[in-house]
């Protein structure tokens, strides 16, 4: 049964929305991203960046030019006086998205140790 939500992004299959793809142009979107073009995404809180990120990505994906995955580096923002905390933060969140997103393991496995070689200094 689907519901109204109040908090954080929306899932469509649960709650009562406005299809976040309908609300953009998403040919004028496309084109930017074919064109290597950076966009920003900007409005108050509250009103549906991540939501719309979050469909953006999975309408991407089913074109099946692209390989996108959402993910929010809010929570390096803990470890902002230590850059390798940080890196790992992110990198753990990255590996968990593409993961969850694409189903693909490689990057989720790997990335812990390509960190340990930049610590060491080493090339990889």
């Amino acid at each position: 049964m689907k519901f109204f939500n109040t908090a954080g992004p929306v899932n469509p299959k649960d709650h009562y929305c406005i299809s976040p793809i309908e609300r953009i142009n998403i040919e004028e979107i496309e084109m930017l991203i074919s064109q290597k073009k950076y966009f920003l995404l900007h409005a108050p809180r509250q009103t549906g960046k991540t939501t719309l990120l979050n469909a953006l990505v999975k309408h991407l994906n089913q074109g099946g030019i692209y390989c996108c995955v959402y993910v929010n580096v809010e929570p390096a923002q803990a470890a902002r006086e230590d850059v390798a905390a940080a890196m790992q933060a992110i990198l753990a969140r990255l590996g968990s998205q593409i993961k969850r997103t694409l189903g693909d393991t490689l990057f989720d496995e790997k990335w812990e140790a390509v960190l340990n070689l930049m610590k060491n200094g080493k090339q990889y």
